[in-house]
């Protein structure tokens, strides 16, 4: 071999070398950036199956207002309550359209509304939860919507400006408010 051929030989086995680890670390960056991906989708859709199954629990309470236990209405309000706001947030920080979930990119172009949206849920869940709390025995009539009690929310998800007004209303009203929220955030964030 001259002294040429080996000094090329050399040249391609140091390329390989350094070329080769480099490619397996991108390689596995890759990996594990989509595993986090598939990992933070599974965990936001979960996140939504126990919303879904804590508001039917509730819608359950107050369709059968004798099923009524506080425990019970406090924990899925609850349930609610720590998967909303800043969890629900950063659930969809990093990355909206991934394959398997229906978020929309219109999260990513509306972020101070979805997130506005993702606190009011956690609002709504709070002052279910609080009602609980008032109410340890059977569902008292304070609980239930009073006729001529006005809805708000509404496809645009109008909600209750502050803590005082939010207090004031029904756990009923409230929950209302909550489910408009998440029909609020469905309509603009999701596709189906």
């Amino acid at each position: 071999m001259t002294t040429k051929t080996y000094s090329a030989f050399l040249t391609g086995a140091l390329r390989s070398s350094v070329i080769s680890p480099a490619i397996l670390v991108l390689s596995m960056s890759m990996t594990i950036a989509a595993t986090a991906v598939d990992d933070t989708v599974k965990e936001r859709q979960q996140d939504m199956k126990e919303i879904a199954a804590a508001a039917k629990a509730i819608a359950g309470f107050f369709k059968n207002p004798e099923t009524y236990s506080s425990d019970s209405f406090r924990q899925a309000a609850t349930a609610i309550g720590v998967r909303a706001d800043q969890r629900l947030i950063d659930h969809f920080a990093t990355r909206t359209v991934a394959e398997g979930s229906k978020a929309t990119e219109a999260i990513a172009a509306e972020p101070d509304r979805f997130a506005a949206l993702a606190r009011d849920l956690k609002s709504y869940a709070d002052a279910l939860a609080s009602a609980a709390d008032k109410n340890p025995g059977a569902m008292s009539d304070d609980m239930r919507m009073k006729p001529g009690e006005p809805m708000g929310g509404g496809p645009l998800g109008t909600r209750v400006r502050n803590e005082a007004t939010l207090s004031s209303i029904s756990a009923e009203h409230a929950f209302h408010l909550m489910l408009q929220t998440c029909s609020a955030c469905h309509t603009g964030f999701r596709s189906d």
